[in-house]
């Protein structure tokens, strides 16, 4: 078995008194899709925050590229500043919300991070960021500001940001859960083409349709912990575990 590219081992996370993750294990293969499903509170969105070091753990191992992002128990961002820039040139984030910049254009908003943070030139970044725009289907709109966008617009200049960052893993935090039904299906698409391409992505949804699909592996969360992990057509059609089957249950009955 190769490395994974993304490796927790007894990742635990607080806020205050409440323990959102109570040790979770979790491995991501390079080019791997993982969807996580369950229910609001069960720690799924606080996972992908640990991995990007947002709300780094307080116990546990994170392992980005074979190496420890985290330097044990209590470390906050790290021990150096080395683990919170390998993080950020090498995993990519999209949020439920868009965050766009609402005073920069839709390529102003995919250019600026290159050009502060990799430090690329207006020119290449600028090139770059046609291309990624060209690819999300937004190639006609470079010039417009997020409030001329309609949600799934917005959401896709996101997703367009991200990669401009030659990120190595994404992470999608319930990215459409903001968008009105008929937008939903231009942002699936655009990620099941980056699946296709071979990008490794950690992926919160309750699109059920999307996990089946596209997903290599779902995990199901509850409680802080992973319930049940295995393929798609296991866990959603015959899981084992009967929190797991009751959720389902609500849910594919909607």
């Amino acid at each position: 078995m190769a490395e994974p590219m993304v490796q927790l081992k007894g990742v635990r996370k607080s806020f205050g008194k409440l323990e959102v993750l109570k040790g979770v294990d979790l491995g991501v293969g390079k080019g791997e899709v993982i969807c996580s499903l369950g229910p609001s509170g069960s720690g799924k969105s606080t996972l992908l925050r640990c991995v990007n070091l947002l709300a780094p753990p307080e116990e546990g191992e994170i392992f980005l590229e074979g190496r420890d992002i985290c330097k044990g128990p209590g470390s906050g961002t790290g021990e150096s500043s080395w683990n919170l820039d390998f993080v950020r040139q090498r995993v990519g984030m999209v949020f439920q919300q868009f965050n766009l910049f609402p005073h920069k254009t839709a390529l102003q908003n995919v250019t600026l991070a290159p050009q502060r943070v990799l430090g690329k030139s207006k020119a290449e970044s600028e090139e770059k960021g046609r291309a990624l725009l060209q690819r999300v289907g937004l190639g006609d709109r470079l010039g417009q500001y997020p409030e001329t966008l309609s949600g799934g617009q917005q959401q896709r200049v996101a997703i367009a940001r991200a990669l401009a960052m030659e990120p190595h893993v994404m992470l999608f935090d319930e990215v459409t859960s903001a968008l009105d039904p008929e937008l939903v299906k231009e942002v699936l698409d655009t990620m099941r083409e980056l699946a296709q391409e071979g990008m490794t992505m950690l992926v919160v949804t309750h699109e059920i349709g999307f996990a089946r699909e596209v997903g290599d592996q779902v995990v199901f969360m509850d409680g802080g912990v992973v319930v049940e992990q295995g393929e798609p057509k296991q866990v959603l059609d015959s899981p084992r575990e009967e929190r797991t089957q009751r959720f389902l249950g609500l849910v594919l009955e909607r």
